[in-house]
């Protein structure tokens, strides 16, 4: 065990050891006084057994060839992932589905120069000396769900390919109607850049990223540092739904019911990702408009629109076949099982994706590394005699990459069991790769992971939510009266908590471990890289899943669960003002949030009280009985629920939450209040009416649920 760890590390074995009765342990929301004591010394416990000798014996296994979904490299990390599982003692379970995952099998880029010449792009990442990994077979540089053919055209540069860089390219006189389309990676999903490339006629998309953003502009390129070297790729998928396409809203099991190809919401064009070593050689001999200055990047030219003179042609083949069944293969998410000992039928989970595009030390091994070794401690808890009182299942999920697939037909195939029991998802997506921290998620958790963190050590010295706050600018510890916290992620998409909290309404929340880093979705997202680069010594692998051990066993043992509603409102009633001026600057000035105001001001209110009454009735010499605290509880789970309505959104059915989304002309960026914000964007003052009428009526609901609990803690 590394010597900046020991120190924290025996302090809290001391603690966990010492008489309960010698230091009363403060006492944790939701649970009576003796509870509280006996949970702060299991999590000091179960915070000590995470290791980072055996965090690094995982790296180096699962990241030991490319595995991307649907191939036999992915079906051994399963195994390997099972085979850890049971070892551990857990239960293990798993779920296969047969999905529409087409694998690319060729792909090519030609650039004709002004006089006809003609230069075929070496698209491959070449081999980095003293990184196995970057010698191995890799998936070729096409981006997942792209579409099949063979395109050609002049090229035209669009910045980011946002819809404003489109906008920015009409007031130039420039059309990319029949042209090959040069985007650079950043600002938004990929997927979006296919989509507004496709919908104004490009033939072909071509994506990098650009040095100043991800290069030698940031820092020294691998092997020398941690960014991406001339020749890196980014993959990923250009898929902009939820879940597998064949099967959209339901599930892909057996006997489910498929779209034909032609019927699914896939890109039809080509879409190939290209260095930016590539991307120079399209690029520099590209005239026509100039370019504003934010448009210019990192290359050593100046940018030019086009159109041409330069010429590309883009070609893509995969394996879909002449009736299409060649595009589909069997993923497989696992589960690892602790049962509940009191509570079995309520579940707590946390997961992580095991897929990648090339060996994935950080996205994804090392949020599936932080998944095991919290499954290892909170076993090894259960087989020394503190099992935890609810069921934890320890997921790993597999197709993330390409559209969120595994988890999502998981969600749509269980959902009316999660609906029920689910307690909370918690999420690791790239858990480490640097030593700052970053947490997320449903504003109802960020109290219990902000208290997590502050007992669990930090590689660095200290605990990881001080060095939290130092990052953040706030002092280590609050002063008396001080209420500021470090910023927090919204749970928006773009990961495995998406099906349950924008699907379903379960409480979620994320955190990681970050850095400066260039390889994302490239075959140098290697071991060696992360042993180079990340995190030399696996410190903060260790420590993110010392933190997913603590959240896991408090929210699995707690009495009452630990949900702050008041933080919750407080956090989006902020967020309404934001609301209103997006209204008005759609020319929808004088839109009233009034009333959604005081929904959530009522709503605060009530859970002020609820959690008055809860400490009240845990505190007494005579706790509420098991079947009063049950009843609580269910109302507690119905409370986001009551956020989500079952037709969904309008422009996106699949997704029922009407607080958080990801934005529809994003795809990385969060907005909150969805259905209204959707509204605003596209000047309906009537719908934003009946939007912002219907999410008042569901907050006064969830409020409903909180008087619910109330009345269950106080036994009525």
């Amino acid at each position: 065990m590394p010597r900046l760890l020991a120190p924290a590390l025996l302090f809290l074995a001391a603690a966990a050891s010492a008489p309960l009765g010698a230091q009363p342990a403060p006492a944790l929301p939701g649970f009576t006084p003796a509870r509280a004591a006996a949970q702060r010394a299991l999590e000091a416990s179960a915070v000590a057994r995470p290791a980072p000798a055996r965090a690094e014996r995982l790296s180096r296994a699962l990241s030991a060839e490319t595995h991307v979904a649907g191939t036999p490299a992915q079906e051994r990390t399963r195994d390997a992932v099972l085979a850890e599982l049971r070892a551990m003692g857990l239960a293990v379970e798993t779920r296969s589905y047969r999905v529409w995952l087409p694998h690319a099998t060729a792909a090519a880029v030609t650039v004709y120069g002004p006089g006809g010449d003609s230069t075929a792009l070496d698209l491959r990442e070449p081999a980095v000396p003293g990184d196995a990994a970057s010698t191995l077979a890799q998936y070729p540089t096409v981006n997942g769900t792209s579409g099949a053919g063979d395109a050609a055209g002049e090229v035209v540069f669009a910045s980011y390919g946002l819809i404003d860089d489109y906008r920015v390219l009409d007031s130039l006189g420039v059309s990319v109607r029949g042209k090959v389309v040069v985007a650079r990676y950043g600002r938004s999903f990929r997927g979006i850049k296919a989509r507004e490339a496709e919908k104004r006629g490009a033939v072909a998309l071509l994506i990098y990223s650009d040095p100043a953003d991800d290069g030698y502009v940031r820092g020294d390129v691998y092997p020398e540092g941690p960014m991406r070297p001339a020749a890196g790729v980014q993959r990923g998928s250009v898929y902009n739904g939820t879940g597998d396409p064949s099967t959209p809203g339901w599930p892909s099991t057996a006997a489910a019911r498929r779209l034909p190809a032609d019927s699914m919401a896939v890109p039809r064009i080509p879409v190939i990702p290209i260095s930016y070593g590539n991307a120079q050689k399209l690029l520099a001999g590209v005239r026509g408009a100039g370019v504003p200055q934010a448009w210019q990047g990192g290359l050593p030219f100046r940018y030019h629109a086009g159109p041409g003179p330069v010429r590309a042609r883009v070609r893509v083949a995969d394996d879909r076949g002449p009736d299409g069944r060649g595009a589909y293969k069997t993923i497989h998410n696992t589960f690892g099982v602790a049962r509940g000992a009191e509570l079995p039928d309520e579940l707590v989970f946390v997961g992580a994706h095991r897929d990648g595009w090339g060996p994935g030390a950080a996205d994804n091994v090392s949020g599936t590394v932080s998944v095991l070794e919290a499954a290892r401690a909170v076993a090894e808890e259960a087989r020394a005699g503190r099992p935890p009182r609810r069921t934890i299942v320890f997921a790993t999920w597999d197709a993330e990459e390409w559209g969120l697939v595994g988890s999502t037909e998981y969600v749509e195939e269980d959902s009316l069991r999660l609906t029920r029991h689910a307690v909370a998802y918690l999420n690791q997506d790239v858990a480490a790769q640097g030593a700052a921290f970053g947490g997320g998620g449903s504003p109802s958790l960020r109290a219990l992971l902000r208290d997590v963190a502050r007992g669990v050590p930090d590689p660095a010295g200290g605990t990881v939510y001080a060095n939290w706050r130092r990052r953040a600018g706030l002092p280590d510890t609050p002063a008396a009266g001080d209420t500021a916290e470090p910023a927090m992620g919204d749970p928006g998409g773009g990961s495995d908590f998406a099906g349950f909290y924008n699907h379903l309404g379960i409480p979620v929340a994320d955190w990681g471990f970050g850095g400066p880093g260039g390889v994302y979705h490239s075959q140098y997202d290697s071991f060696d890289w992360m042993r180079r680069w990340a995190d030399p010594g696996f410190r903060y692998h260790a420590a993110a899943a010392r933190i997913g051990a603590a959240m896991l066993l408090r929210l699995a043992n707690a009495d009452v669960l630990p949900y702050d509603y008041a933080e919750y409102a407080r956090t989006l009633r902020a967020a309404l003002p934001a609301l209103a001026r997006r209204a008005a600057a759609r020319g929808l000035a004088g839109t009233d949030v009034g009333g959604v105001d005081s929904a959530f001001a009522a709503m605060e209110a009530a859970a002020l009280t609820f959690a008055a009454a809860r400490d009240s009735a845990l505190g007494s010499a005579r706790p509420p009985a098991p079947a009063a605290l049950a009843r609580a509880n269910a109302a507690l789970k119905g409370v986001e629920r009551a956020l989500t309505r079952p037709e969904g959104l309008r422009t996106r059915p699949w997704f029922r939450n009407v607080v958080y989304a990801a934005d529809e002309d994003n795809g990385y960026a969060t907005v909150l209040f969805p259905a209204a914000a959707e509204a605003a964007r596209d000047g309906e003052a009537g719908r934003v009416r009946e939007e912002l009428a219907d999410l008042a009526a569901r907050v006064r609901t969830a409020t409903a649920r909180l008087d619910e609990a109330r009345r269950g803690v106080a036994g009525r």
